[in-house]
């Protein structure tokens, strides 16, 4: 017989309960965001918004299926099984922070503070909560299929992102590295930098964008379910032993970047969870490309 779903909430902690991890009470984290000029009133809000959305998505879950939450610090300790529907209850980013921890499992984007976030991946309402979690365990549900993006070394650590993945220095030292995008045996370039960039369509909205803005690229960027990467090398120095005529490009379906690490240590995240990083060292090669693994967003 098989398992009934399971519905995980994922949420984040809010900026009131920070304040009161800190401060200890409502009236000192009053008094503290009161002596830089602040009212606690819109934290607090925004806290009971979060609370209540949360509340309202668990009581739509059907009472035959089992039920779980998640805090975004947890996430790469929590294990997701095959069965599980992921319910984001929040901001855009935390669908992109749980993204990189699943394997296809449908997801559902809920908003808690509209007009506060974009809403391109946290798309519904709580009160849509109900239906939603239906359509996500239908055949043929309607989902959307979000390009990620994988880095894999060749000591076979892999990470996955939804937005976008970087490599670089874990301080403000410049990163050494040899770069090559094709084949194996295909050119490769000495490079001293302060990192690369590999996004995604979905990534399209932020870090990628600002990247491609300043280069004024004339790359198209690709939309959330292309099968394309766009990747940028952040400020190429050149030097009689490095160069810069490999600082930006596009991945398609089957095609990678390949980059052999040059200095004492470079790490890789994605979509900004510095935490959990991979780590190279001295010779080591990690390829990136487009990832098997795509994102079921429920629409």
């Amino acid at each position: 017989m098989s398992l009934a779903p399971r519905a995980v909430l994922v949420h984040r902690t809010t900026e009131y309960e920070e304040l009161l991890a800190r401060h200890g009470t409502h009236g000192q984290a009053a008094f503290f965001l009161s002596s830089r000029g602040r009212s606690i009133d819109e934290v607090a809000g925004r806290h009971r918004r979060t609370q209540q959305a949360l509340a309202d998505v668990a009581a739509a879950v059907p009472l035959q299926w089992r039920h779980s939450r998640v805090e975004r610090a947890d996430l790469d300790r929590f294990l997701f099984a095959p069965e599980d529907v992921v319910v984001v209850v929040g901001q855009d980013g935390l669908v992109a922070n749980a993204a990189k921890y699943l394997s296809g499992q449908p997801v559902v984007g809920i908003d808690t503070d509209p007009g506060r976030n974009p809403g391109v991946l946290v798309r519904h309402r709580p009160g849509d909560a109900a239906a939603l979690l239906r359509a996500a365990v239908a055949p043929g549900g309607p989902a959307d299929e979000l390009t990620m993006v994988e880095a894999v070394a060749d000591d076979t650590q892999r990470l996955l992102a939804l937005n976008e993945i970087y490599l670089g220095p874990s301080g403000h030292q410049t990163a050494r590295y040899r770069l090559g995008a094709g084949p194996a045996d295909s050119p490769a370039e000495s490079q001293a930098s302060s990192g690369v960039l590999v996004g995604t369509g979905t990534g399209a909205t932020g870090w990628l964008r600002s990247l491609w803005q300043e280069r004024r690229s004339p790359l198209a960027l690709p939309a959330p379910t292309d099968p394309r990467l766009l990747w940028f090398v952040r400020e190429a120095w050149p030097s009689p032993a490095t160069g810069t005529s490999l600082v930006s490009g596009e991945l398609g379906s089957g095609q990678g970047l390949r980059l052999t690490v040059e200095s004492d240590r470079l790490v890789v995240f994605g979509d900004g969870m510095e935490t959990d990083a991979l780590e190279l060292t001295w010779g080591q090669t990690v390829r990136l490309g487009i990832s098997a693994t795509s994102l079921r967003l429920t629409v």
